[in-house]
């Protein structure tokens, strides 16, 4: 192969402006179910290799596949979560083709009858909406895993993993609307976001129950023919896909530029190089030859079903957002962070409905928690501050009971050893201190040292007054009440 189909030339700025990409995804989402697809064995990862599996997920002679209805009602709610019609019949068929890890010879999947068409996402791009059309979604099986050992030395093995034969998927295809990297990265979050929503997949890509290949072709801007695309295979990650699409895009416009041609194949990405790289030539759909599945009967689906599953349908990230905003009277940004996952959402309602004025809870997750969380690699499901606990500190807090200053340290203390607010104060002294007449004293000690201070206050330097504030907090630990130390000291240094 030539070297202009295998290494991106560099491209200077104003020929990539003469350029546009076109970009389209297809998005594997594995479901959330306990068993696989059209079989009994269990779809949890980690198992021993080869220990999930059974003569129907391993396609031996005389097993016959049975559907599995939780595959087909997860199947459904994400269709109409992605605002998809679902068809009232759609079909299983064989995709033929032969790799190591998919014992059948065939994949189970949809073709010509897809269980839902006609979708849309809105992804937002720098603070602009971008419709994204959705195709289709449909099912389909998974094939196994391929582990290979001692790549490149001389000791080379390769070895196949079954469990992963039969594990339900939905394929998710969107229309080729996207234009840049930003764009295909905001439709995919947004997608992740929705699944997870629903309840329909983890989502989690270290283990593969969300993968991306993107389809992405180049063509001068103003035309209106499509280039010829290259499908970049198994992106894994939502770096990895931005990454891939910029190298992808300049490779094509590099290559046409040379006066080369886009050949159509299938790319994968390489992360190490940081490049695509040819790995087949891309098929069509008649390389598969494809044919309705002899052992599956049609899946038919009722209105009175689908009404059914969309009763069921869990509130989605939009609607929870504009609640958010409607009900507890939060920021938008502060909207926008707390509902980027529904366990979030739901720790947010959790600690205000358990007494928390909502401004201020939104506050402290949104700042303390989220960050020491991040500080800690951990998720908002292993806090050890519980929603219940989070909002006794800040009554706390709004109560006067302790300073915001204190409660931080509380909230520390609290993250570390997963001990109750309460305890924490009354271990560490932290009560804040109200008695004015004992703030007064430490405020007329702070004011005695500090002549020359005063005579600058005196004189008119009004930032001086801060000076005198924080001595008086480093001298009661920051228990003083703000509002008191504030009142005494214009009074004390009135007096001066």
């Amino acid at each position: 192969m030539s070297r202009t189909t295998q290494e991106k030339p560099g491209v200077a700025p104003e020929v990539m402006a003469n350029y546009e990409a076109v970009i389209g995804l297809e998005v594997h989402a594995q479901l959330q179910t306990v068993t696989k697809a059209f079989c009994g064995c269990s779809t949890k990862f980690g198992a021993a290799p080869n220990s999930n599996t059974c003569p129907v997920c391993l396609g031996l002679p005389g097993a016959l596949p049975v559907l599995n209805r939780k595959a087909l009602e997860l199947a459904m709610r994400a269709s109409l979560a992605v605002h998809c019609r679902i068809q009232p019949m759609s079909r299983f068929a064989r995709k033929n083709y032969f790799y190591p890890d998919l014992p059948k010879g065939y994949q189970i999947s949809m073709y010509e009858l897809p269980l839902a068409t006609g979708g849309w996402l809105d992804a937002v791009v720098e603070g602009e909406k971008k419709h994204i059309g959705i195709t289709r979604v449909h099912m389909e099986d998974d094939a196994g895993k391929s582990l290979h050992e001692g790549f490149p030395d001389s000791d080379k093995w390769s070895y196949i993993d079954f469990n992963r034969c039969g594990v339900p998927l939905i394929e998710i295809v969107s229309e080729p609307d996207m234009r840049t990297p930003a764009e295909a990265y905001s439709y995919l979050n947004t997608l992740k976001q929705v699944l997870e929503y629903t309840e329909v997949s983890d989502c989690n890509m270290e283990e593969g129950s969300l993968r991306c290949d993107a389809n992405v072709s180049v063509r001068l801007r103003g035309a209106e023919k499509l280039g010829t695309k290259a499908e970049v295979k198994n992106l894994n990650s939502f770096r990895y896909l931005a990454h891939a699409l910029e190298y992808e895009i300049e490779r094509q416009i590099g290559v046409i530029e040379a006066g080369g041609k886009i050949t159509q194949e299938t790319r994968l990405w390489n992360v190490a190089a940081g490049r695509t790289e040819p790995m087949r030539s891309k098929e069509f759909a008649h390389d598969y030859r494809y044919f309705p599945d002899p052992d599956l009967l049609p899946v038919t689906v009722t209105d009175a079903e689908v009404e059914n599953v969309r009763a069921a349908m869990p509130e989605l990230p939009d609607a929870k957002m504009e609640r958010f905003l409607r009900d507890y009277g939060i920021t938008p940004y502060d909207a926008s962070v707390l509902t980027a996952t529904r366990v979030l959402a739901d720790y947010f309602e959790a600690t205000a409905k358990a007494g928390a004025p909502a401004k201020a809870a939104a506050n402290w997750i949104s700042v303390e928690l989220l960050r020491r969380l991040k500080d800690a690699g951990k998720e908002i499901g292993d806090s050890t501050v519980k929603p219940a606990a989070l909002a006794e500190l800040i009554s706390k807090v709004e109560g006067g009971e302790i300073t915001a200053a204190s409660g931080k340290k509380v909230f520390a203390a609290m993250f570390e050893t997963g001990k109750s607010a309460a305890e924490i104060i009354a271990a560490e002294g932290l009560a804040q201190i109200s008695d004015t007449s004992a703030i007064e004293k430490v405020a007329r000690a702070v004011v005695a040292k500090s002549p020359d201070n005063v005579a600058k206050y005196k004189s008119g330097n009004e930032g001086v007054f801060k000076f005198f504030v924080g001595q008086v907090m480093r001298e009661t630990r920051g228990q003083a009440n703000p509002q008191a130390v504030n009142e005494i000291l214009k009074r004390v240094l009135a007096e001066q």
